[in-house]
């Protein structure tokens, strides 16, 4: 029995519950009359919506399947061996509920050589190896073909990627190492280190050919047939493969560097994955494999015993699954069907939402406002909206002509509503505003339509408490842009019924949105939590801190943005208003600063202006700042924002805002863009001992986001 063997089988103790992959060899003859030949399949015995992944068991059985075709090869039985996987799917690497059992640094340091012994085995059999990425392929799965002397990709593969670093890992069965010296170190970190940290995006079929992954790309309808004439022609000499010298000069020194400046952009030195993964990069830059292989096994150890991969699978496993099974949300046999949309409002948020529901449910889609020129311009907007999806070859003429005829525009709400079974306000953020728009919907819209909110702040249950059918009112939070964030938080009124929240959530299924139970409490809780984030940074900057130092002071979380620069984008009168609100509701925790308040009342943007291209703060907001003498350090000011995020999240938790901590950061992520290796926040919280110092105990047990005692 081989040490790989004996290594796996320890290995594979460790993960009872692996779903394991079968590798199973089958032999044909090649076209052109070039030989017999044997191929592997990659399958875990389930269909595609359960993809193939890489424990210790499945590694044993490529293992063995490799055994036999070795075996084959020596004696001249085979002229080449080719890997590729179930329909739809190639591998999606290392299966992660295997990583999140394991307690020892040499367990993890097993699962890294484990998969570098079994996959370096491909790479010397005595015939070519060739892999054929026939579906999605991440991660070990993408590691697997890189060890092949050839690979072709299908055109239709929708997902490729090496995303380990947006998790908190290292590419470790060979990524890190291979890929910079198969296409080069640029390509590579754009690879590794750039798309991972853009939000883990993918690759296309096209993608990976053009950048030299794959060294032939075919239609996916007779993907394996193309691919395996291409191999008999290879083989027989017929087809020359000619890869590009690599640049192992200063371009491979520049591409690092730039890798070094993307991780800081992204993640201001707060998580080690994307450093670790570039040191392996510029060393791999000598051409010796072995070395950067035992670099890689040894960061993957340290990584998996780290708080911020645990974290990471922690916040991986909240958006795939949690995600898409929200906690709380009524039977779904109670929808009713949506047929069409009205929206009260045609400003830019409205028109987002209006082209949002166009997209997804397309159902005609109907905008009302107070005078025809914003009507048109609502309408205007998602017409436009379209024509730039058809101008990108996302849809076709045929249905951007559809999407048009569907979206319309009146003044007059009972001409536009009297058919509608769900329509949704966007108007001014008040109270009175807001009210008197649904008391005119309710007149006109069918008696089971349902009235959805956009408010951000404002009580949904005060919202619909002059109705006559309060119950049918529903709180629909959408973040900006619309069109890039996921989290939609739904907030249940005090009267909400169960239909209405059920159709609420079917919707935004439909939306493809991830969709969070939330009581109706002030400013929900992304707001509130940012808000109360960002108020304890305004406060010491009242107090006396210097902006830069209050704003450097929170760059160790390696959040998305600045706070500041966060204030921009959400705009300083929402931010004051939200403040307002919420001070009205907790006066002792939530202050409304009168240097904020001086900002808005100038018409000032935000604090900064960009004249050199970076952010410098603005000399007119500097001479409207009245700052007292308290004076605060960086690490004074992080403990105080981090005591005050833990204290509200605390709050709201005893307030049953949501039903675990696990939605505060599922929102936090998928609302806010809070990173993987933060998990949200709680989890970061549990790390640095903030939970405990601030509420007397963790937020999550030991062993959730954390490695098991």
């Amino acid at each position: 029995m081989s040490t790989t063997a004996e290594l796996l089988k320890g290995a594979a103790e460790l993960f009872p519950g692996e779903v394991v992959t079968s590798a199973h060899v089958r032999h044909f003859d090649l076209p052109l009359g070039a030989g017999r030949f044997a191929l592997i399949t990659l399958d875990n015995g389930h269909d595609h919506t359960k993809p193939t992944t890489l424990g210790p068991q499945s590694l044993a059985n490529i293992d063995a399947a490799i055994d036999q075709v070795e075996k084959e090869a020596a004696d001249g039985g085979i002229v080449g061996v080719g890997v590729t996987g179930k329909p739809f799917i190639f591998a999606v690497g290392a299966d992660l509920k295997g990583v999140e059992l394991l307690k020892r640094h040499e367990d993890a340091l097993t699962i890294g050589k484990g998969g570098h012994d079994v996959f370096k085995r491909l790479s010397k059999l005595a015939v070519p190896t060739f892999a054929y990425y026939n579906g999605a392929a991440m991660g070990g799965g993408v590691e697997i073909g890189l060890h092949c002397a050839y690979r072709t990709v299908s055109a239709a593969v929708p997902a490729f990627s090496l995303p380990e670093v947006f998790l908190g890992l290292v590419p470790g069965w060979g990524g890190c190492t291979l890929l910079p010296n198969l296409i080069g170190a640029e390509k590579a970190v754009s690879v590794i280190i750039e798309n991972s940290l853009n939000q883990n995006k993918q690759l296309k079929g096209a993608q990976v050919f053009e950048l030299g992954i794959a060294d032939a790309i075919f239609e996916g309808a007779d993907f394996l047939e193309q691919s395996l004439i291409w191999t008999a022609a290879v083989l027989k000499g017929e087809i020359v493969v000619e890869r590009p010298v690599i640049d192992r000069g200063e371009a491979w020194d520049q591409a690092v560097a730039k890798g070094r400046f993307v991780a800081d952009g992204k993640v201001h030195g707060a998580a080690p994955a994307a450093y670790r993964a570039l040191d392996i990069i510029a060393a791999a830059k000598n051409g010796d494999l072995q070395q950067g292989y035992d670099a890689e096994d040894q960061a993957l150890a340290d990584l998996i015993m780290g708080g911020e991969l645990r974290s990471g699978i922690y916040a991986f496993n909240l958006v795939q699954k949690r995600g898409k099974r929200p906690a709380g949300a009524p039977d779904k046999s109670l929808a009713r069907p949506v047929t069409k949309v009205g929206v009260v409002g045609a400003g830019l948020m409205a028109s987002q939402l209006a082209l949002l529901f166009l997209r997804r449910l397309e159902v005609p889609v109907v905008l009302t406002d107070i005078d025809q020129e914003r009507v048109d311009k609502g309408v205007g907007y998602v017409h436009a909206e379209i024509e730039k999806l058809l101008g990108k070859g996302r849809i076709n003429q045929d249905k951007a002509n559809r999407l048009k005829a569907l979206v319309s525009g009146v003044l007059d709400k009972a001409e536009g509503f009297a058919d509608a079974d769900f329509v949704i306000e966007a108007v001014f953020e008040e109270m009175g505003v807001k009210q008197k728009v649904f008391a005119e919907v309710e007149a006109v819209a069918p008696a089971h339509a349902i009235l959805a909110t956009n408010t951000s702040s404002l009580s949904v249950t005060e919202m619909a408490s002059k109705l006559k059918h309060p119950e049918r009112v529903v709180g629909f939070h959408f973040f900006n842009p619309v069109a890039i964030l996921p989290l939609l938080e739904i907030v249940r009124g005090e009267r909400t019924d169960d239909a209405a929240l059920a159709t609420a959530f079917g919707v935004a299924k439909k939306l493809k949105k991830t969709a969070v139970l939330v009581k109706d409490a002030p400013a929900f809780v992304v707001n509130r939590i940012l808000t109360r984030f960002m108020g304890e940074i305004q406060n010491v900057i009242d107090e006396g801190t210097p902006v830069e130092v209050a704003e450097k002071a929170v760059e160790p979380l390696g959040l998305p943005m600045s706070p500041l620069v966060l204030l921009e984008l959400v705009g300083p009168a929402i931010g004051l208003h939200v403040s307002e609100t919420l001070n009205r509701a907790f006066p002792e925790r939530f202050t409304v600063s009168p240097n904020l308040a001086a900002v808005v009342k100038a018409g000032k943007r935000g604090f900064y202006v960009y004249d050199s291209g970076k952010p410098e703060l603005d000399p007119e907001v500097a001479a409207l700042l009245q700052q007292g003498d308290t004076v605060l350090t960086e690490e004074q000011v992080r403990d105080r924002v981090l005591d005050a995020v833990a204290q509200e999240i605390g709050l709201m938790l005893d307030e049953g805002v949501v039903a675990e901590a696990q939605d505060i950061d599922l929102c936090l992520i998928t609302g806010a863009g809070w990173p993987f290796h933060l998990g949200g926040v709680t989890p970061y919280l549990d790390r640095e001992g903030v939970s405990e110092r601030v509420n007397g105990k963790r937020f999550l047990e030991a062993g959730v986001a954390s490695v098991p005692a």
